[in-house]
């Protein structure tokens, strides 16, 4: 569902020279490397394959794959998963990409990547996992609910980035099976910058634990999975952080933001597209209100940024931006939309 880009590649990364031994875009590659799993607290204590991709993975064929196996899906916390790390070597930023993508989420454009973008770089291996028939969970309807991103290190736009990509485990949630994504770029062999992302697929559950989380989730997989994602909201229960800004919301912030990040998840284009799965308008990408949460809040170069996503933003919309000490928040007039907190390192 989302369309494959133009240019470069998808989801604004440009292939770069290869130094000596590594693969690049469009080259076949001799092989593909194995290691030992190298998070074994994570996942069972197996082999793991690393498999070496000599090109972007177009994005149209993963989901429209990941689309027609969903059917055949049956997601329990117990399944098994792919064993497979997706590594991305020596890609980059597209220059025109980046600059757009720091406009619609309002960074300063420094010369360095914004903290939300390695996530980007990912998104595209994410979706080859995501859309394998050893997935367990259904690609159609899987909400993004939380990320937690760790950033090591400063990371120059012009740089070239390792970008690894795995599924490190199944949880049960109450309503249904969470996966946990983990997301790495790596710049001459050092982890620069480290995500994890939640995605939850729905499903009857026997009892509902009384410890899972509650949160649903604001979309599909964020950035481009073809879901119905969440309809209901979080209502602000608790005390709100104070104001500091409120921010109109176009309605073609999402065909903008598809533009500079390459998701163009039919629920967040047209107000008649996202009817299609169930919502009365277009949806702000859960991404780019965590992106523009964080840019407004400013980190530093060394941080720990968490964020829970609770409720779909409607466009066009008025949305309130809030924060306090190391918390923020966004929130409409009776549905808190996101949560979150940045802690230096």
């Amino acid at each position: 569902m989302t369309e494959a880009m133009s240019g470069p590649g998808p989801e604004g990364i440009c292939p770069e020279e290869p130094r000596s031994g590594e693969a690049r875009s469009g080259e076949a590659h001799p092989g593909e490397t194995r290691s030992e799993d190298p998070h074994p607290e994570e996942t069972h204590p197996e082999e793991t394959r690393s498999v070496v991709l000599t090109r972007v993975p177009a994005l149209a064929p993963l989901l429209a794959r990941g689309a027609l196996l969903s059917p055949t899906k049956r997601p329990r916390p117990d399944a098994p998963f792919p064993r497979t790390r997706l590594v991305l070597p020596a890609v980059r930023a597209d220059t025109e990409r980046l600059a757009a993508y720091e406009r619609i989420c309002g960074f300063g454009g420094d010369g360095t990547l914004p903290v939300t973008y390695p996530h980007v770089l990912g998104f595209a291996p994410t979706m080859r996992l995501m859309s394998e028939r050893a997935f367990p969970l259904p690609v159609l309807g899987l909400v993004h609910t939380s990320i937690a991103v760790t950033r090591r290190a400063a990371m120059p736009a012009r740089e070239r980035y390792e970008i690894a990509v795995r599924v490190a485990g199944l949880a049960a949630h109450r309503r249904g099976t969470e996966a946990r994504v983990v997301t790495e770029a790596s710049a001459d062999g050092e982890v620069v910058w480290e995500s994890r992302s939640t995605y939850l697929a729905r499903h009857r559950v026997p009892v509902p634990s009384p410890d899972a989380d509650a949160d649903a989730g604001t979309d599909a997989p964020d950035e481009g999975g073809a879901g119905a994602g969440a309809r209901g909201g979080s209502p602000v229960e608790r005390e709100p952080l104070p104001e500091v800004a409120q921010w109109r919301l176009p309605g073609d912030l999402g065909r903008r933001y598809g533009a500079a990040s390459g998701d163009r998840n039919p629920i967040h284009l047209t107000a008649a597209t996202a009817r299609l799965f169930g919502f009365p308008r277009a949806i702000a990408h859960g991404m780019w209100t965590a992106a523009r949460s964080v840019a407004a809040f400013g980190v530093p170069d060394e941080v720990d940024v968490a964020v829970r996503f609770k409720a779909p933003v409607l466009l066009p919309g008025r949305v309130t931006y809030a924060a306090s000490g190391p918390r923020f928040e966004l929130r409409g007039p009776d549905h808190l939309h996101l949560e979150g907190e940045a802690t230096p390192r």
